[in-house]
């Protein structure tokens, strides 16, 4: 089947924006360069619509396997399709952790029917407990695996932490970093400041963070290695990375989308929908962030999509579990920050940009959008199996209304 889509706008990266008709058909999508007579089975009026290459997120949680009522395989699928994302790097955070070639194979093998390209981030340390090594060689040689961290926990032992780069160095492998002294946040539940005051709420500090990288960075200087800082949100944690890449060291970062639009400013009602690790920082970070996006020093931008049932976070906020969803949420988050940051350089950091990160070679796919477009996140529309978001119930714009991966045309529909 050939479909004809009229008048789609294309970003270029100088930000110059171009009309341009497409045509997809025997599984690929081509500009239409000239004039044409030719007969489509179908044709679609995209005129306010945008494209891009395919969407990858490079931070994504998921339940499956133990936890699946939280978010199953098919759920994750389902979900990143709706929010416009081809490719997903997949936390090892499950029960029992993905940390060995069958649990890497069991993952890929229920994941391969989808659409959707899941790349998994296996575990560095047996159970994530910071101790024992997995199985890394064997889990890249045997599985593919190219990408480790611990996920949603730190690494904090510097000897492990040494040693996992001097292995990752073997096979160009990256050591993907949530970097935080968990002493120093021990028992925290938000950001420590004037607002963690007035509420009566231990605080973690900017401390924790800005430490953990700085000693970080000191070891990659000394072993060498590649590695992605994951969700950062200091504007010193932004300062000692773009030193450091200016220094020459293989160092690379992201931040989560959600922490561009909220500060700490935000939990006075204490709705545990909000209660995020890294915590919501004040706004002199938040300004650092943009200013890191916009300069370079973050390469991109991860919706940090972190599934919860209801009984984790309907309760009292210090009991509540961290982590919010942030798959569908994605496109109208960029919508709210494009004034302030411009289409070209927001695709980018979801584009080019984390496609770099990455020692694979992924499968070329485009997602299709509409900023305008209105819609209701709701139960109706939710496609994961969790509904841990502040926005959910509301009214938001920006939806995304086709996804062609792995040579498939999907109409999205929510």
């Amino acid at each position: 089947m050939s479909v004809l889509f009229k008048s789609l706008c294309i970003i270029h990266p100088n930000g110059v924006e171009e009309l341009q008709d497409y045509v997809f058909e025997k599984g690929e999508l081509t500009p239409i360069t000239s004039s044409s007579t030719l007969q489509y089975d179908r044709e679609i009026d995209a005129t306010g619509w945008r494209i891009s290459p395919g969407w990858v997120d490079l931070r994504c949680g998921m339940g499956e396997p133990g936890l699946e009522y939280k978010e199953s395989i098919e759920s994750l699928a389902e979900s990143l399709v709706v929010s416009g994302f081809s490719t997903a790097v997949i936390l090892p955070n499950t029960d029992p952790v993905i940390q060995s070639k069958g649990d890497v194979d069991f993952v890929l093998n229920r994941a391969k029917k989808y659409s959707p390209e899941f790349l998994i981030q296996g575990a560095v340390t047996k159970d994530i407990g910071g101790e024992n090594f997995t199985e890394i060689l064997d889990m890249h040689h045997q599985s593919g695996v190219s990408v480790f961290g611990e996920g949603t926990k730190t690494l904090a032992n510097g000897d492990r932490y040494l040693k996992v780069l001097q292995y990752l160095q073997k096979f160009d492998g990256v050591l993907f970093d949530h970097a935080y002294d968990p002493l120093l946040a021990i028992f925290g539940h938000m950001h420590e400041g004037e607002n963690s005051t007035m509420l009566g709420v231990k605080g973690m500090p900017n401390l924790a963070e800005d430490i953990a990288i700085q000693r970080n960075l000191e070891i990659i200087r000394y072993t060498g290695g590649r590695v992605h800082f994951q969700t950062i949100n200091t504007a010193k944690g932004v300062r000692l990375i773009r030193d450091a890449k200016a220094e020459g060291l293989k160092v690379t970062a992201d931040v989560s989308i959600y922490q561009l639009l909220f500060t700490d400013s935000d939990l006075m009602d204490f709705d545990a929908n909000l209660k995020v690790l890294p915590p919501f920082r004040g706004n002199t970070d938040r300004m650092a962030l943009i200013e890191g996006i916009k300069d370079g020093t973050i390469d991109a931008l991860v919706s940090n999509h972190q599934p919860e049932d209801r009984d984790s976070k309907f309760m009292e906020f210090d009991l509540a579990n961290f982590g919010m969803v942030g798959l569908q949420t994605f496109l109208p988050a960029l919508v709210l920050l494009e004034k302030e940051l411009g289409w070209d350089l927001l695709l980018d950091k979801i584009t080019t940009g984390p496609k770099a990160v990455l020692p694979h070679k992924l499968t070329d796919s485009w997602t299709i959008f509409d900023p305008e477009a209105e819609w209701t996140y709701d139960e109706k529309s939710n496609k994961s199996l969790s509904s841990n978001s502040p926005w959910f119930g509301k009214s938001l714009k920006g939806k995304v209304k086709y996804v062609i991966q792995k040579g498939q045309l999907i109409e999205v529909d929510v």
